[in-house]
Protein backbone atom coordinates (compact mmCIF):
# COMPACT_ATOMS: atom_id res chain seq x y z
CA UNK A 1 0.00 0.00 0.00
CA UNK A 2 1.27 3.47 -0.86
CA UNK A 3 2.09 5.81 1.98
CA UNK A 4 -0.36 8.68 2.25
CA UNK A 5 0.14 12.02 3.96
CA UNK A 6 -1.84 12.25 7.20
CA UNK A 7 -5.04 14.24 6.88
CA UNK A 8 -5.66 17.24 9.10
CA UNK A 9 -9.21 17.20 10.42
CA UNK A 10 -11.44 20.26 10.17
CA UNK A 11 -11.70 20.16 13.97
CA UNK A 12 -7.93 20.43 14.49
CA UNK A 13 -7.31 23.35 12.11
CA UNK A 14 -9.51 26.45 11.82
CA UNK A 15 -9.24 30.18 11.35
CA UNK A 16 -9.03 32.89 13.98
CA UNK A 17 -8.65 36.65 14.17
CA UNK A 18 -5.32 37.48 15.82
CA UNK A 19 -4.73 40.98 17.16
CA UNK A 20 -1.33 42.08 15.80
CA UNK A 21 -1.67 45.73 16.82
CA UNK A 22 -3.61 47.82 19.31
CA UNK A 23 -4.64 47.52 22.95
CA UNK A 24 -5.62 43.85 22.48
CA UNK A 25 -2.35 42.84 20.83
CA UNK A 26 -1.69 39.17 21.55
CA UNK A 27 -5.38 38.32 21.86
CA UNK A 28 -7.11 35.92 19.51
CA UNK A 29 -10.75 35.29 18.63
CA UNK A 30 -11.62 31.94 16.99
CA UNK A 31 -13.83 31.96 13.91
CA UNK A 32 -16.33 29.19 13.31
CA UNK A 33 -17.25 28.57 16.96
CA UNK A 34 -20.42 30.55 16.28
CA UNK A 35 -22.20 31.34 13.02
CA UNK A 36 -22.18 35.09 13.61
CA UNK A 37 -19.90 37.46 15.50
CA UNK A 38 -20.89 41.07 16.09
CA UNK A 39 -17.99 43.43 16.84
CA UNK A 40 -18.34 46.76 18.62
CA UNK A 41 -18.07 48.82 21.78
CA UNK A 42 -21.35 47.65 23.35
CA UNK A 43 -20.78 45.28 26.28
CA UNK A 44 -23.42 42.76 25.14
CA UNK A 45 -21.70 41.88 21.84
CA UNK A 46 -19.64 38.84 20.91
CA UNK A 47 -16.35 40.74 20.43
CA UNK A 48 -16.14 43.84 22.62
CA UNK A 49 -13.52 46.45 21.64
CA UNK A 50 -13.52 49.24 24.18
CA UNK A 51 -12.21 52.33 22.39
CA UNK A 52 -13.61 55.60 21.07
CA UNK A 53 -13.00 54.88 17.38
CA UNK A 54 -15.15 51.72 17.51
CA UNK A 55 -18.91 52.16 17.11
CA UNK A 56 -21.37 50.46 19.49
CA UNK A 57 -22.23 47.97 16.73
CA UNK A 58 -19.32 48.23 14.31
CA UNK A 59 -19.16 45.11 12.14
CA UNK A 60 -20.62 41.63 11.70
CA UNK A 61 -18.66 38.50 10.78
CA UNK A 62 -20.70 35.60 9.37
CA UNK A 63 -19.03 32.19 9.42
CA UNK A 64 -20.08 29.19 7.33
CA UNK A 65 -18.41 26.01 6.12
CA UNK A 66 -17.58 27.64 2.77
CA UNK A 67 -16.60 31.23 3.62
CA UNK A 68 -16.19 33.97 6.20
CA UNK A 69 -17.81 37.31 5.37
CA UNK A 70 -17.29 40.61 7.20
CA UNK A 71 -19.84 43.41 6.90
CA UNK A 72 -19.62 46.97 8.19
CA UNK A 73 -22.70 48.00 10.18
CA UNK A 74 -22.65 51.67 9.24
CA UNK A 75 -19.83 52.46 11.67
CA UNK A 76 -18.59 56.03 12.06
CA UNK A 77 -14.93 55.29 11.28
CA UNK A 78 -15.35 52.37 8.90
CA UNK A 79 -14.04 48.82 8.55
CA UNK A 80 -10.98 48.13 6.39
CA UNK A 81 -9.71 44.91 4.81
CA UNK A 82 -6.17 44.94 3.39
CA UNK A 83 -6.17 48.72 3.32
CA UNK A 84 -9.53 49.17 1.56
CA UNK A 85 -12.68 50.50 3.20
CA UNK A 86 -15.41 47.90 2.78
CA UNK A 87 -19.12 47.47 3.20
CA UNK A 88 -18.89 43.72 2.75
CA UNK A 89 -15.93 41.45 2.02
CA UNK A 90 -14.94 37.78 2.12
CA UNK A 91 -12.02 36.99 4.45
CA UNK A 92 -9.28 34.46 3.81
CA UNK A 93 -6.14 33.43 5.65
CA UNK A 94 -3.56 36.24 5.72
CA UNK A 95 -6.07 39.10 5.34
CA UNK A 96 -5.70 42.08 7.68
CA UNK A 97 -8.71 43.86 9.16
CA UNK A 98 -8.59 47.33 10.73
CA UNK A 99 -11.28 48.24 13.26
CA UNK A 100 -10.63 51.36 15.33
CA UNK A 101 -6.94 51.18 16.23
CA UNK A 102 -6.85 47.36 16.22
CA UNK A 103 -5.29 45.45 13.34
CA UNK A 104 -6.43 41.83 13.18
CA UNK A 105 -4.93 39.15 10.97
CA UNK A 106 -6.81 36.07 9.77
CA UNK A 107 -4.64 33.13 10.80
CA UNK A 108 -4.87 29.35 10.80
CA UNK A 109 -4.74 27.79 14.25
CA UNK A 110 -4.33 24.30 15.63
CA UNK A 111 -6.95 23.42 18.22
CA UNK A 112 -4.69 20.66 19.60
CA UNK A 113 -1.99 23.19 20.55
CA UNK A 114 -1.00 22.92 24.21
CA UNK A 115 -0.62 26.68 24.59
CA UNK A 116 -3.35 28.52 22.68
CA UNK A 117 -3.18 32.31 22.50
CA UNK A 118 -5.35 34.46 24.75
CA UNK A 119 -8.87 35.17 23.63
CA UNK A 120 -10.11 38.72 23.37
CA UNK A 121 -12.13 38.36 26.56
CA UNK A 122 -8.91 37.66 28.49
CA UNK A 123 -7.14 40.60 26.84
CA UNK A 124 -10.06 42.84 27.80
CA UNK A 125 -9.87 41.65 31.40
CA UNK A 126 -6.12 42.22 31.47
CA UNK A 127 -6.52 45.80 30.24
CA UNK A 128 -9.28 46.45 32.76
CA UNK A 129 -7.21 45.11 35.67
CA UNK A 130 -4.09 47.06 34.77
CA UNK A 131 -5.92 50.25 33.87
CA UNK A 132 -3.51 50.58 30.94
CA UNK A 133 -4.21 50.40 27.23
CA UNK A 134 -1.63 49.83 24.54
CA UNK A 135 -1.31 52.32 21.75
CA UNK A 136 -1.57 51.19 18.16
CA UNK A 137 1.65 49.22 18.17
CA UNK A 138 3.20 46.06 16.78
CA UNK A 139 6.09 44.57 14.83
CA UNK A 140 6.86 45.37 11.19
CA UNK A 141 7.88 41.77 10.55
CA UNK A 142 4.26 40.89 11.43
CA UNK A 143 2.69 43.68 9.38
CA UNK A 144 5.09 45.09 6.75
CA UNK A 145 5.41 48.88 6.61
CA UNK A 146 3.77 49.28 3.17
CA UNK A 147 0.70 47.39 4.42
CA UNK A 148 0.64 49.35 7.69
CA UNK A 149 0.90 52.71 5.92
CA UNK A 150 -1.84 51.74 3.49
CA UNK A 151 -4.15 50.89 6.41
CA UNK A 152 -3.37 54.18 8.14
CA UNK A 153 -3.82 56.15 4.94
CA UNK A 154 -7.10 54.49 3.96
CA UNK A 155 -8.56 55.04 7.43
CA UNK A 156 -7.38 58.69 7.44
CA UNK A 157 -5.46 58.32 10.69
CA UNK A 158 -3.55 61.24 12.24
CA UNK A 159 -0.48 60.85 14.42
CA UNK A 160 3.24 60.13 14.37
CA UNK A 161 4.17 56.61 13.30
CA UNK A 162 7.39 55.81 15.19
CA UNK A 163 9.41 52.85 13.89
CA UNK A 164 12.32 51.54 15.96
CA UNK A 165 14.84 49.19 14.36
CA UNK A 166 17.95 47.85 16.07
CA UNK A 167 19.97 50.86 14.90
CA UNK A 168 17.61 53.67 13.91
CA UNK A 169 14.42 55.48 14.85
CA UNK A 170 12.16 56.70 12.05
CA UNK A 171 9.16 58.98 12.37
CA UNK A 172 6.43 59.41 9.74
CA UNK A 173 4.03 62.26 10.45
CA UNK A 174 0.44 61.81 9.23
CA UNK A 175 -2.52 64.16 9.09
CA UNK A 176 -5.87 62.60 8.12
CA UNK A 177 -4.14 59.84 6.20
CA UNK A 178 -1.69 62.12 4.36
CA UNK A 179 2.06 62.06 5.03
CA UNK A 180 3.44 65.54 5.68
CA UNK A 181 6.86 64.93 7.25
CA UNK A 182 9.38 62.21 8.10
CA UNK A 183 12.73 61.92 9.86
CA UNK A 184 15.35 59.30 10.64
CA UNK A 185 17.23 59.80 13.93
CA UNK A 186 16.08 63.45 13.78
CA UNK A 187 18.71 64.17 11.10
CA UNK A 188 17.99 67.57 9.59
CA UNK A 189 20.06 66.81 6.46
CA UNK A 190 17.75 64.03 5.26
CA UNK A 191 14.72 65.48 3.53
CA UNK A 192 11.23 64.09 4.36
CA UNK A 193 10.64 62.19 1.10
CA UNK A 194 14.09 60.65 1.27
CA UNK A 195 13.45 59.62 4.88
CA UNK A 196 10.15 57.92 3.96
CA UNK A 197 11.74 55.97 1.12
CA UNK A 198 14.58 54.81 3.38
CA UNK A 199 12.20 53.74 6.15
CA UNK A 200 10.23 51.67 3.62
CA UNK A 201 13.29 49.40 3.25
CA UNK A 202 13.15 48.38 6.94
CA UNK A 203 11.84 44.86 7.52
CA UNK A 204 12.42 44.39 11.25
CA UNK A 205 11.50 46.57 14.20
CA UNK A 206 8.63 47.79 16.35
CA UNK A 207 6.11 50.54 15.64
CA UNK A 208 3.83 52.80 17.68
CA UNK A 209 1.27 55.31 16.45
CA UNK A 210 1.70 58.26 18.79
CA UNK A 211 -0.48 61.33 19.22
CA UNK A 212 -0.47 63.97 16.43
CA UNK A 213 2.29 66.59 16.52
CA UNK A 214 0.65 69.98 16.19
CA UNK A 215 3.85 71.87 15.29
CA UNK A 216 4.46 73.30 11.83
CA UNK A 217 7.62 71.56 10.64
CA UNK A 218 10.14 72.99 8.14
CA UNK A 219 9.93 71.51 4.65
CA UNK A 220 6.53 69.88 5.07
CA UNK A 221 5.19 67.82 2.19
CA UNK A 222 1.64 66.69 1.44
CA UNK A 223 1.61 63.25 -0.15
CA UNK A 224 -0.86 60.40 -0.20
CA UNK A 225 0.30 57.03 1.05
CA UNK A 226 -0.55 55.49 -2.32
CA UNK A 227 1.71 57.79 -4.33
CA UNK A 228 4.52 57.47 -1.78
CA UNK A 229 4.37 53.67 -1.94
CA UNK A 230 4.28 53.56 -5.74
CA UNK A 231 7.23 55.92 -6.15
CA UNK A 232 9.14 54.74 -3.09
CA UNK A 233 9.02 51.02 -3.93
CA UNK A 234 9.99 51.77 -7.55
CA UNK A 235 13.03 53.76 -6.42
CA UNK A 236 14.01 51.10 -3.88
CA UNK A 237 13.96 48.39 -6.57
CA UNK A 238 16.05 50.47 -8.98
CA UNK A 239 18.51 51.49 -6.25
CA UNK A 240 18.96 47.87 -5.17
CA UNK A 241 19.85 46.99 -8.78
CA UNK A 242 22.86 49.37 -8.79
CA UNK A 243 23.82 49.35 -5.11
CA UNK A 244 26.59 46.77 -5.65
CA UNK A 245 28.38 49.20 -8.02
CA UNK A 246 28.67 51.95 -5.39
CA UNK A 247 31.63 52.36 -3.04
CA UNK A 248 31.07 51.58 0.64
CA UNK A 249 29.24 54.30 2.57
CA UNK A 250 32.32 55.03 4.67
CA UNK A 251 34.49 55.60 1.59
CA UNK A 252 35.50 59.12 0.61
CA UNK A 253 35.11 60.44 -2.93
CA UNK A 254 38.31 62.26 -3.88
CA UNK A 255 38.58 64.63 -6.83
CA UNK A 256 41.01 63.46 -9.50
CA UNK A 257 43.85 65.97 -9.95
CA UNK A 258 44.50 67.09 -12.59
CA UNK A 259 40.81 67.07 -13.48
CA UNK A 260 40.53 66.22 -17.17
CA UNK A 261 36.72 65.98 -17.82
CA UNK A 262 35.02 69.36 -18.07
CA UNK A 263 32.77 70.61 -15.24
CA UNK A 264 30.58 72.38 -17.81
CA UNK A 265 29.39 68.96 -19.02
CA UNK A 266 27.69 68.25 -15.66
CA UNK A 267 24.06 68.95 -14.77
CA UNK A 268 22.86 70.63 -11.57
CA UNK A 269 22.57 67.44 -9.50
CA UNK A 270 26.06 66.32 -10.53
CA UNK A 271 27.56 69.73 -9.69
CA UNK A 272 25.86 69.57 -6.27
CA UNK A 273 27.54 66.22 -5.66
CA UNK A 274 30.94 67.56 -6.73
CA UNK A 275 30.56 70.33 -4.15
CA UNK A 276 29.36 67.92 -1.45
CA UNK A 277 32.29 65.61 -2.15
CA UNK A 278 34.75 68.49 -1.87
CA UNK A 279 33.17 69.73 1.37
CA UNK A 280 32.38 66.43 3.09
CA UNK A 281 33.89 63.53 1.16
CA UNK A 282 32.18 60.47 2.65
CA UNK A 283 29.53 58.82 0.48
CA UNK A 284 27.14 58.47 3.44
CA UNK A 285 27.24 62.23 4.06
CA UNK A 286 26.82 62.97 0.34
CA UNK A 287 23.70 60.79 0.22
CA UNK A 288 22.29 62.50 3.31
CA UNK A 289 22.98 66.08 2.21
CA UNK A 290 22.15 65.73 -1.47
CA UNK A 291 18.89 67.51 -2.37
CA UNK A 292 18.21 64.73 -4.89
CA UNK A 293 16.74 61.32 -4.02
CA UNK A 294 19.05 58.47 -3.04
CA UNK A 295 18.42 56.89 -6.45
CA UNK A 296 19.31 60.02 -8.45
CA UNK A 297 22.29 60.73 -6.19
CA UNK A 298 23.59 57.17 -6.60
CA UNK A 299 23.24 57.38 -10.38
CA UNK A 300 25.10 60.69 -10.44
CA UNK A 301 27.89 59.31 -8.22
CA UNK A 302 28.36 56.33 -10.55
CA UNK A 303 28.50 58.65 -13.58
CA UNK A 304 31.10 60.90 -11.91
CA UNK A 305 33.23 57.89 -10.97
CA UNK A 306 33.05 56.28 -14.44
CA UNK A 307 33.77 59.61 -16.18
CA UNK A 308 36.88 60.14 -14.09
CA UNK A 309 35.82 63.08 -11.94
CA UNK A 310 36.34 61.15 -8.71
CA UNK A 311 37.97 58.08 -7.31
CA UNK A 312 36.96 56.26 -4.11
CA UNK A 313 39.42 56.28 -1.23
Amino acid sequence: MENQAPKVSAQSRHLALRFISGKYQGGEFPLGDTKEIVVGRSSDLDMVLVEDMVSRRHARIACSDSQIVIEDLGSTNGTFVNGEKIKRATLKEGDRVLIGTSILKVVSTDSTSAAPRRRVEEANSSVARSGQAKTMSGAIDEIPLPDLLQLLGSSKKSGVLVIRSDEDVGRIYMRKGMVYFATINDLEDVQPLKAVFRILTWTKGLFDLEQPDERTLPGEINASVQELLMEGLRQIDELNAIRHKLPALENRLVLNVPLRPALRDLDGTELDIVQLALNHGHLATILNKSPATDLDTARAVLKLLSAGYFKPE
